[in-house]
């Protein structure tokens, strides 16, 4: 009789800040180095991230710093908060990880943090996890998304050939928060000032509105989940985009703490994609 399967146990990086930048108004980027990133494994995804473990304050932990023992020890009011993060950047060489934080103030956890965060202070995360890249033999690429998604937008698009195919949509508060991106052969991304229209409006219309290249795509759509949820349902039942050829998620929710969304991000997802696919008959036509 087969044994219970081993919960693997999450391995958990230390890195230290070695400077920050602001980068726009809302946009602060952090850099991490240090000895223990040289095993740090990147590059395979562009929407690479990690998991940043945030101690509570007045919370003194065991040394060495384990995940495991820390929840069965601890009260879980006690345990580290994490918050997921995409990595902008990776240099193995020079052993450097950037990691870029929408700051709004007081708002939030991270925000903050990065803010004040002074070189030489030690950091611990989770990962890093990922799934998407541009995919090579894709006719054309369609990415769309926030804020939160900037990072990874930005990241997919500077490694794309010289000649693809791009549309790019980014949603930020106005021009100030608009970032210089790199690219092949000096593509620019389509920026959408927000100002004082609800988030992911813009983004909706953009999409909606936009005359679909031909061929097959490659579609990367994420950011606040509402609209995210409507672009989904736009994107599989108007435009009939295969699943496979979608990457979207809400990385976060309108009213929801990082905590509140994550409890019911599963359930809503699952809601989503019910509500959101064709019906068999066309599912059907699709396949054919």
């Amino acid at each position: 009789m087969a044994g219970r399967p081993v919960r693997k146990q999450p391995s958990v990086g230390t890195a230290v800040v070695l400077r920050t930048e602001r980068l726009t108004p809302h946009m602060v980027r952090v850099v991490l180095g240090g000895e223990s990133l040289a095993g740090f494994a990147a590059g395979e995804f562009t929407d690479h991230y990690i998991k940043i473990l945030f101690p509570v304050e007045g919370v003194a932990y065991p040394e060495p710093f384990d995940v495991e023992r820390i929840r069965a020890e601890f009260p879980r009011a006690q345990w580290p908060r994490n918050r997921a993060y995409t990595v902008r950047a990776w240099d193995p060489v020079h052993v450097e990880l950037s990691v870029d934080f929408v700051v709004h103030g007081d708002e939030g956890l991270a925000g903050p943090w990065a803010a004040r965060v002074q070189p030489g202070e030690t950091v611990r995360f989770l990962g890093p996890g990922g799934g998407y890249a541009p995919d090579p033999r894709a006719d054309w690429h369609l990415l769309a998304g926030d804020e939160s998604a900037l990072p990874a937008i930005a990241a997919a698009v500077e490694r794309l050939p010289a000649g693809s195919v791009v549309h790019a949509f980014v949603e930020v508060s106005g021009p100030e928060d608009e970032q210089k991106i790199v690219t092949a052969d000096g593509f620019e991304v389509n920026w959408l000032h927000r100002g004082a229209r609800p988030v992911g409006e813009a983004l909706v219309e953009a999409v909606t509105g936009l005359e679909f290249p031909a061929g097959q795509p490659h579609v990367f759509v994420h950011g606040e989940a509402g609209f995210v949820k409507e672009l989904r349902r736009h994107l599989r039942m108007e435009r009939g985009i295969p699943r496979e050829r979608l990457s979207i998620s809400g990385y976060w929710r309108l009213g929801h703490s990082d905590e509140g969304w994550r409890a019911i991000k599963r359930e809503w997802n699952t809601q989503v994609e019910s509500e959101t696919e064709p019906a068999p008959a066309q599912q059907a036509r699709e396949a054919a």
